[in-house]
C-alpha cells in the first residue's frame, strides 16, 4: 500500500526524516473499526520501505482521544464468530510482531485515552510521551475476555509484574502521572508539551546513525520476542473468550453504560447481600 491508500491514517513530514502517523476518526475518539486495525497492523511494511523517514511518531487525531479502542461493530462481529475470531487473531498477531520487526524507532505522542489496539501501538512504540490528563487501560476483563493483544508480552517488562498483573485483571485505567512512575511510559508531560517533545526526540534520532540506533532497538526488541509464546498464548486465550457468555455481557453492559454482571461470577451475583 501507498500512503494515499490509507483511509484512517494520516501522514505528515513535520522534519527532515521524521514521518508524524495521526490515527484519524476523531469523531469516535479514534475507536479502531476493521479498516483502521488493518491499517495499523500493515502500516509498517509501508513505512519500512520509506527511504525520507528515519523515525515515527504516531499520535491521535483531535486533542481528546489517542485511540478509544475496538468500536461496538468490530466487537459484536467477534462474538460466537469464529471464522471472525480467527481473522482478527491473525491480524492482532501481525500487528505485535510487525511494529517488533519494524527497524526504525517509533515514538508515541499519547494525547489522549488509549485502549485496546491505539494502546498496543502507544506502548509497543520504543518511547511513548504522555499527556499527564489522560488515562489508559488494557481494558479486556471488563468486556469479558482475558488480556491478550499486546499486554503479556510487553506489560510486565515494562511495569513489573505486580503491577501488570493488577491493572491487567482490574482493566483499571492508569493516569499519565502513575504510568510514567511505574515505568509504563517513557514521559508525562503537560497536554500542550506532549507532541512537540515526541518531535523534539524524533529529530534527535533522525540526526543520528541510524544503523547504530536501529541495531540497537532490535537488540532490546530481543526480550520482547523471548515472550513469544507467552503472547501466543495470551492470544488465544483472548479469542476463545468472544466465543463465551461472558462476552455477550462484557458487550451488552458497555453498549449500556452499566457495570457487566458476567455469568462466570455466578456464585456472586445469585447470593445475598
Amino acid at each position: 500500500m501507498e500512503y494515499e491508500d490509507y483511509q484512517y491514517l494520516r501522514f505528515e513530514r513535520p522534519g527532515k526524516g521524521i514521518l508524524l502517523i495521526k490515527i484519524n476518526r476523531p469523531e469516535v475518539l479514534n475507536a479502531t473499526n476493521a479498516r483502521l486495525h488493518n491499517e495499523l497492523t500493515y502500516v509498517w511494511s509501508t513505512v519500512e520501505a520509506d527511504d525520507l523517514t528515519n523515525v515515527v511518531v504516531i499520535t491521535g487525531e483531535g486533542d481528546k482521544a489517542f485511540s478509544a479502542g475496538g468500536d461496538m461493530d468490530l466487537i459484536e462481529g467477534m462474538i460466537g464468530n469464529s471464522e471472525e475470531i480467527l481473522r482478527v487473531q491473525k491480524e492482532a498477531r501481525d500487528l505485535v510482531y510487525n511494529i517488533l520487526a519494524f527497524e526504525k524507532p517509533v515514538i508515541s505522542a499519547i494525547n489522549g485515552v488509549a485502549v485496546g489496539a491505539g494502546l498496543a501501538i502507544a506502548l509497543l512504540a520504543d518511547i511513548s510521551v504522555m499527556n499527564e490528563d489522560a488515562k489508559l487501560s488494557d481494558g479486556h476483563t471488563k468486556l469479558g475476555v482475558g488480556a491478550g493483544d499486546h499486554a503479556a508480552i510487553i506489560w510486565p517488562l515494562l511495569c513489573g509484574m505486580a503491577k501488570a498483573k493488577y491493572y491487567l485483571m482490574t482493566a483499571d485505567f492508569v493516569s499519565g502521572p502513575e504510568a510514567e512512575r511505574i515505568g509504563l511510559v517513557t514521559f508525562c508531560k503537560p497536554s500542550a508539551q506532549v507532541l512537540p517533545m515526541a518531535l523534539d526526540i524524533a529529530d534527535k534520532l533522525a540526526k543520528g546513525s541510524q544503523p547504530a540506533i536501529r541495531g540497537t532497538k532490535q537488540t532490546l526488541n530481543g526480550w520482547l520476542r523471548q515472550a513469544s509464546p507467552i503472547f501466543e498464548d495470551s492470544l488465544r486465550m483472548e479469542m476463545f473468550g468472544f466465543l463465551g457468555k461472558d462476552a455477550e455481557e462484557g458487550l451488552s453492559a458497555l453498549k449500556k453504560k452499566i457495570a457487566p454482571k458476567f455469568p462466570s461470577a455466578h456464585l456472586y451475583w445469585n447470593q445475598p447481600d
